[in-house]
């Protein structure tokens, strides 16, 4: 289904700006759903989010300065894709593969939470010939993912406390969440198609670069978050902590402080990191594991 939701994206990208305006909602209901599985005495920071978070937030730093002297274009790139933080639907692919939500949807909010508070040094320092006023950039960035994640949270616990009935019946129901998932991924990525298209063609060798090296760092960050896991007894939060990231956020970012080229990454990470989420679902129904 994930397949067949991006090549429909693709054919059908020039119609997406007409109802762009939907995915947030898509996103806001997937969440409600993941979270009515969650109990807050489950919410908990341990050494695996933490963990998580330096590779985040430091590994970044280490894939800029190692290919900065080859091209500052693909550098930025690179650290936009291992930087940003980790997808708000993270939890709801991570319930379908059998992974602990509680332990995903923690770091969600942890990861979101460290890149709005960080994003504005970090850019401040990598971009060029701009000025980024940090509270002005908190706010901006706070404002589409905060609400995001916390607002379907509570919305899953008032209804645990004053709607039992219609909790129970939505937990139930874990599965509305894919094709809601499915349908939220045909926007996005025609989306991303559409503004890929508008771009410069004397700009395709950096480009492709950019889409090689957003490609490498996604299998990187996925393997390397699987090992993490693999260690803490949940690889699949673990791969999915690292792997499946906030591309959309990653998009505005880039576009908003950097060169707005930059944005091939993320935009071409929307479509490697859900090939993969594609072939681990597959994986997961045919054999049972991952």
């Amino acid at each position: 289904m994930l397949p067949i939701s991006m090549v429909g994206g693709v054919i059908f990208h020039n119609y997406m700006e007409s109802i762009a305006w939907v995915s947030p909602f898509l996103i806001f209901c997937m969440l409600t759903i993941t979270f009515t599985k969650l109990k807050v005495r489950e919410l908990k920071i341990t050494k695996f989010h933490w963990t998580l978070l330096c590779v985040q937030l430091i590994g970044c730093w280490a894939v800029y300065y190692l290919l900065y002297p080859i091209n500052q274009v693909v550098a930025e790139g690179a650290f936009m894709c291992v930087f940003m933080s980790t997808a708000t639907a993270a939890p709801v692919v991570t319930g379908m593969l059998g992974g602990s939500v509680s332990m995903m949807a923690t770091y969600s909010m942890l990861s979101n939470i460290a890149f709005a508070l960080t994003a504005p040094m970090y850019l401040s320092w990598i971009s060029v010939g701009r000025d980024i006023a940090f509270v002005d950039s908190f706010m901006r960035i706070g404002t589409q993912v905060v609400p995001m994640i916390i607002v379907p949270f509570l919305l899953a616990l008032l209804m645990r406390r004053f709607i039992p009935r219609l909790h129970k019946t939505i937990a139930s129901h874990q599965s509305v969440s894919f094709w809601l998932w499915a349908v939220a991924l045909f926007v996005v990525i025609g989306n991303a198609v559409s503004f890929v298209m508008k771009q410069h063609i004397a700009e395709l060798g950096v480009m492709i670069a950019l889409a090689m090296i957003s490609l490498m760092v996604c299998v990187l960050q996925f393997y390397c978050g699987r090992k993490i896991g693999t260690h803490f007894d949940d690889k699949v939060a673990g791969a999915q902590g690292l792997g499946q990231k906030n591309t959309i956020l990653a998009l505005w970012v880039s576009l908003t402080y950097l060169n707005p080229i930059i944005s091939i990454a993320p935009a071409a990470y929307i479509a490697w990191q859900n090939i993969i989420n594609s072939a681990q679902l597959y994986r997961k129904a045919k054999y049972g594991e991952l």
